[in-house]
């Protein structure tokens, strides 16, 4: 079967061949050439029962065979394209074609030609010598633009390398479950080779492609590949075909892996549309590959090899967004910032053709007219050189005006923030989820898991006529009841299910699979009854048929073919549902009795209540004989075989509620939010829960009903579903219980679609089951279960919880409020700057024909402005603090009254100060002025001053600016963000060498220590002039400020 080199008796091209069967096409195949999956195991060398033996030789082997699960990366953006984009913008270019233009014509100089002739500012108080260096401004210019270009670029090619960073976390932790050399265990999914024999189950993203080797009610959703919503039924005999990049939405099973990587179904598109997107140009390839790439369920690409359900990045290297977008509004921070973002362009762009259009016509005044100089086509060059050192100012103007710093302080608070919340054990796929987080009004919280410690075991049990307020002994059972008891609970729990020993002596057992089949488990191992046993005399193998649990059934059941004909079917599932369909109960005796219906009605009065009143779940095990004289039963009819059971007991199952939610909730009404339970258990334990975790409190009048009452309350006679019945319940709701994932939708949509309150509601939601997909999406923000979500669960979702615990979200909620802070502190510290250097260019321009900031300071300044400012200021810790104030809200206006009073009370001093220096510095500090300065003069101490104290003013700003809610004490928390210091320091160092040593290329003389002092004082000035800036009240400012940026609704 193999050749001496020890390959396997099987190509890779036959199994792509193999693989790009269907249906009956494939099991034909199967049977002739291998005679059956057996038959096709023997040849990869591989045990449908053990699997693989898992030395590394093997895999090795099979790895250079067949291939890696993994697939090969799109090439990342290079720096030097980085570099061309950010090259691309359109103020940066005309600064350039400006600069240029001034070059060259710095270097020619009219022969025939008097420089006087051309008017005062031409010339003849400027030495040649001087003039000749007029080519330094266009040099420094366009050497500012290649900082500004390569700044931008490094920003953008660190973030993307951010990003991939997260998403290649995200990938790391992708396991999947298969059998090694007879043990079931958890690899990476790149460690998957050909010849594994894998684990399918309810909820899993299938990693590989594979042939069903058994199957439980197997049903795919195959809409990735096939674009076909319906789901397919896989068996052995009909469709044993699975295909990577499918969805598990109901059963289990094993399947033998046939395809990996680029070998795979998923891996030949994508590399398909991979080699389409290289002959594409970049803008439309990137573009229309996303949305090709979303079709083949998502796939995508990293620095490293990618495993294969990654998602893909956008090109700012973000991992992409979910494919239904229109579920999605923009976040709320987009909304407002969009539209300040144009507001603020408009008037950059206003000031800045006023400010060109003004120079321009004070020039042509002055000279043609005052000074009544001729027209002579030799001075033409002179008077091209002012035209485009007024274009130069203008844009400069523009530079500074345009929050060019806004985009980079949204992406640095973003990925700072991103980084830490991983320590809080929020892994954030969608970068805005985090930034919308902070405006949540309203969490939907499952109970499981998340609010509840999910550790469950039971702790009350009525078994054969009797209520045990704690666990029976072997004794206390007749031999045939715990026969039926522990068989139902080894075989009716998924095979996957198991109780491992402690690790450290006097720890807990694990807890492997689903919670509560472990808590059965471990009531049988306390009964001294090995499941195990069970499981070795009955393998999954030799199960005959298994109704696998879902959100419709409420319940699980498996059915044994027994050696005499007959079958016997062990059910478990929801009590107060499981108990309507039974028709007998085990007596004390161990014998079946009839169970009539007020037996039932005492039993739901007497066991069922008072345990679901203590928190406890309640599930049924019962079970169902067919014997062999009435037929095979038709296994498809469900409500006729799920019917006339026998319990055998009830048991109450305790998971108790995470000691620190109480506390996270508490908080999270504290800052304005509402949570809400929506779970699966019955009204009684879900009200139980919700009393303990603080979401029902004593005296309040909320609303606690299950999914079949608001079902019935939320649609009209026609059985429609009507925005306003839902308006008349969602604002009270706190307690949703035995809700299926489609109540749980139809509330989350109601709620984001209501308009009953004054303010839209923020909802976010957990999910960790298949079926909750659509809640997520829907959502503004939807949470997945790290631990206990499916794949499609977290694929849905905008961020991961690690730890599945509810004090996550609200550290989520702190984390988003903190990056809406931090863009607000950033905003007001830059339209400060816009509003005064835009004002003093304009006035300048006006006034004396000149910008008393040169083009290369401005562009200094916007460095500051906009790269360094929103390092340090995007990079404040969160605090508590954030917690004690309401949720800001959609319609909020993104510059508050508070914002604008500071950013208008700084900009008077700050005006205040440097008009006094420009127009009376001179006489005030004894130097000569700098004012209405000839082309090409040299740099003077005056403007240098000028420059100098609009720089430190900025700097000591910098520190008012981190307070934006009228806070007095502007250094608390300071020393802890080092980053903040840091940058600082370092743009205060940076500054000191400009002056000194700057010279011509940033228009500056070195000053004196004295000079230097008076810089510093009024710099300094800046923040005890916020002291009284904080001392007027800000509702004074709403009578004198209309509040803009107010966000569409």
């Amino acid at each position: 079967m193999k050749d001496k080199e020890g390959h396997f008796g099987c190509s890779l091209q036959e199994l792509r061949s193999l693989m790009e069967l269907r249906g009956e096409e494939s099991c034909a195949m199967i049977r002739e050439q291998y005679g059956d999956v057996n038959g096709l195991c023997s040849l990869l060398r591989t045990s449908p029962v053990n699997g693989l033996d898992g030395t590394v030789e093997d895999i090795n082997r099979r790895q250079q065979e067949y291939g890696q699960n993994i697939l090969p990366p799109q090439k990342p953006k290079t720096f030097l394209q980085l570099v061309w984009k950010a090259l691309n913008d359109v103020t940066l270019i005309i600064l350039q074609v400006a600069a240029i233009i001034s070059l060259a014509l710095s270097f020619y100089s009219p022969p025939s030609v008097d420089r006087q002739h051309c008017g005062k500012a031409a010339g003849g108080v400027v030495e040649d010598s001087e003039a000749e260096a007029g080519w330094i401004e266009g040099a420094a210019i366009l050497l500012s633009v290649v900082c500004v270009v390569l700044v931008t670029a490094f920003n953008d090619w660190s973030k993307e390398k951010q990003f991939r960073g997260l998403q290649s976390r995200i990938d790391q932790e992708q396991k999947f479950t298969v059998v090694r050399a007879g043990h079931v265990i958890q690899i990476l999914v790149s460690e998957i080779v050909v010849g594994d024999i894998a684990q399918v189950k309810y909820g899993d993203l299938l990693p590989t492609d594979g042939v069903l080797i058994q199957g439980n009610d197997l049903k795919i959703d195959e809409s990735s590949l096939t674009g076909e919503s319906d789901h397919v039924k896989k068996s052995v005999d009909n469709d044993p075909m699975l295909l990577s990049g499918t969805h598990v939405m109901e059963g289990s099973g094993k399947m033998l892996v046939s395809a990996v990587g680029v070998n795979s179904q998923t891996g030949i598109i994508f590399a398909l549309l991979a080699a389409g997107e290289e002959d594409d140009s970049d803008d439309a390839g990137e573009e229309d590959g996303k949305q090709k790439k979303e079709q083949v369920d998502n796939k995508g690409q990293n620095d490293d090899d990618v495993v294969m359900d990654m998602r893909p990045l956008n090109e700012d290297g973000q991992p992409e967004k979910k494919k239904n977008l229109s579920t999605k509004t923009k976040s709320v921070l987009q909304l407002k910032l969009n539209k300040l973002t144009m507001q603020i362009g408009k008037a950059g762009l206003l000031m800045s053709s006023l400010t060109v259009l003004i120079l321009i016509t004070r020039f042509l005044i002055d000279t043609f007219w005052v000074q009544c100089v001729p027209w002579s086509s030799n001075c033409m060059p002179i008077y091209v050189q002012f035209l485009v050192k007024f274009l130069i100012i203008g844009v400069t103007v523009l530079v500074v005006a345009v929050p060019e710093g806004l985009p980079l302080a949204v992406t640095i608070s973003l990925a700072y923030s991103v980084k830490k919340m991983m320590r809080d054990n929020n892994l954030v796929r969608h970068l805005d989820a985090c930034e919308t987080m902070g405006n949540a009004t309203a969490i939907c919280s499952d109970k499981t898991g998340t609010l509840t410690m999910n550790r469950m075991t039971v702790v009350q049990v009525f078994v054969t006529g009797h209520y045990y307020k704690g666990l029976p002994r072997l004794k206390d059972i007749p031999a045939s009841a715990m026969d039926l008891l522990t068989t139902g609970i080894g075989v009716n729990c998924a095979y996957t299910s198991k109780i491992l020993a402690p690790e450290k002596d006097g720890g807990l057992p694990s807890q492997i699979g689903n919670k509560t089949e472990c808590a059965l488990l471990g009531f049988s191992l306390k009964l001294d009854q090995h499941y195990q046993a069970i499981r070795k005399k009955i393998p999954e193998e030799s199960l005959f048929k298994v109704y696998t649990f879902n959100s419709e059934r409420k319940s699980m059941s498996t059915v044994l073919y027994n050696p005499d004909g007959s079958y016997r079917m062990f059910s478990k599932g929801a009590s107060e549902i499981l108990l309507l369909k039974c028709c007998m109960i085990l007596a004390p005796s161990g014998e079946a009795i009839p169970f009539r219906t007020r037996k039932r009605k005492e039993m739901m009065k007497q066991v069922i209540e008072p345990m679901a009143s203590q928190g406890l779940r309640t599930i049924c095990l019962a079970y169902k004989d067919f014997p062999a004289a009435d037929g095979e039963p038709n296994w498809e009819d469900e409500g006729d075989i799920l019917s006339n059971l026998t319990c055998i007991a009830v048991v109450g199952i305790e998971d108790p509620v995470r000691p620190e939610v109480p506390e996270a909730i508490r908080k999270c009404q504290q800052a304005g939010i509402t949570v809400r339970m929506v779970t699966g258990d019955n009204i009684s334990t879900a009200r139980a829960i919700a009393c303990k975790c603080g979401i029902l409190n004593t005296g309040e009048d909320f609303l606690c009903m299950d999914g079949k009452e608001f079902n019935r309350l939320i649609r009209n006679s026609q059985g429609e579903i009507e925005q306003g019945l839902i308006d008349n319940i969602w604002p009270n709701l706190r307690v949703l219980a035995r809700s299926s994932p489609t109540d749980k939708y139809n509330l989350v949509k109601g709620i984001i679609d209501s308009t009953v309150l004054e303010k839209r509601q923020v909802v976010a939601v957990t999910g960790d089951g298949t079926n909750d997909g659509p809640a997520l999406k829907k959502a503004d923000v939807g949470f997945a279960m790290g631990i206990a979500g499916t794949d499609v669960a977290k694929e849905a979702s905008d961020i991961i919880l690690t730890d599945d615990n509810f004090s996550s979200i609200v550290q989520a909620v702190k984390w988003g409020r903190n990056v809406y802070d931090s863009i607000s502190k950033f905003l007001q510290f830059q339209l400060t700057v816009n509003v005064v250097a835009v004002i003093v260019a304009f006035t300048g321009a006006c006034i004396t024909q000149d910008s008393p900031l040169k083009a290369v300071q401005m562009l200094w300044v916007n460095l500051i402005m906009d790269t360094f400012a929103s390092l340090a200021l995007a990079t404040e810790l969160p605090t508590d603090a954030l917690l004690l104030r309401k949720p800001y809200g959609r319609d909020k206006p993104l510059i508050s009254h508070t914002m604008m009073k500071n950013i208008v009370g700084h900009a008077i001093y700050q005006l205040a100060v440097i008009f006094t220096l420009i127009y009376h510095g001179e006489i005030l500090l004894n130097i000569a002025s700098g004012r209405n300065a000839p082309l090409h003069a040299p740099p003077s101490v005056h403007y240098t001053i000028v420059f100098n104290t609009f720089v430190l003013m900025q700097i000591f700003n910098e520190i008012n600016a981190r307070k934006i809610h009228g806070e007095r004490n502007v250094f608390e928390g300071i020393l802890k963000n080092t980053i903040f210091c840091v940058i600082l320091l370092g743009t205060l160092l940076a500054q000191i060498l400009i002056v000194q040593f700057g010279g011509s290329p940033f228009s500056c003389v070195a000053l004196n220590w004295q000079q230097w002092l008076i810089c510093a004082c009024l710099g300094l000035g800046s923040l005890l002039w916020g002291q009284v800036v904080s001392s007027i009240p800000s509702c004074g400012c709403r009578k004198v400020i209309k509040p803009v940026t107010r966000a569409k609704k």
